[in-house]
């Protein structure tokens, strides 16, 4: 009684060894395709990215080279802001008063001018700060993205060799 006991034991543990290894193999094959769906995620992720990155850059590039377009408007329109003050006294002191006229025409021209351009170089600023902090966020995500893929090459690697 206790070899039929034994056999039956044994032929229970031979299924169940033989069936937890085939269903180990199956749940394998399935983390291995995960882990490649995971992967080529991560690539894409990686690409839109560097993407969003060049973009990024493009863009700061171009709000520089507006900022400092604005700050060259500026001081033109200072200067001319200056000379126009400069004509304007000099026609009220010759007693111009047409001539005074004209220059104080000018000058409140000027002076809107000058503000528009103060403005500008305002948003301009604004949209560089704004575009460097979103170049940052993009770098950040860039560098998660990498790590994921060196996480999933890891993964894969010791789903195929056990």
């Amino acid at each position: 009684m206790i070899r039929r006991n034994l056999a039956y034991f044994l032929a229970l543990a031979v299924m169940g060894l033989g069936t937890s290894l085939l269903a180990q193999e199956a749940a394998s094959s399935t983390d291995v395709h995960a882990d490649r769906k995971d992967l080529r995620q991560d690539r894409r992720d990686l690409n839109s990215d560097r993407k969003d990155i060049r973009s990024d850059q493009r863009d700061l590039n171009k709000d520089r080279a507006d900022r400092n377009k604005d700050a060259r408007d500026i001081n033109k329109d200072q200067k001319d802001l200056n000379q126009d003050r400069r004509e304007r006294n000099q026609d009220l002191k010759n007693g111009d008063k047409a001539g005074a006229a004209a220059e104080q025409k000018d000058i409140n021209h000027d002076k809107r001018d000058l503000n528009h351009d103060r403005r500008d170089l305002k948003a301009d600023n604004r949209d560089i700060r704004k575009d460097k902090k979103d170049l940052h966020a993009d770098r950040r995500d860039a560098r998660k993205d990498k790590k994921d893929i060196r996480h999933d090459r890891r993964d894969l690697h010791h789903d195929r060799k056990g």
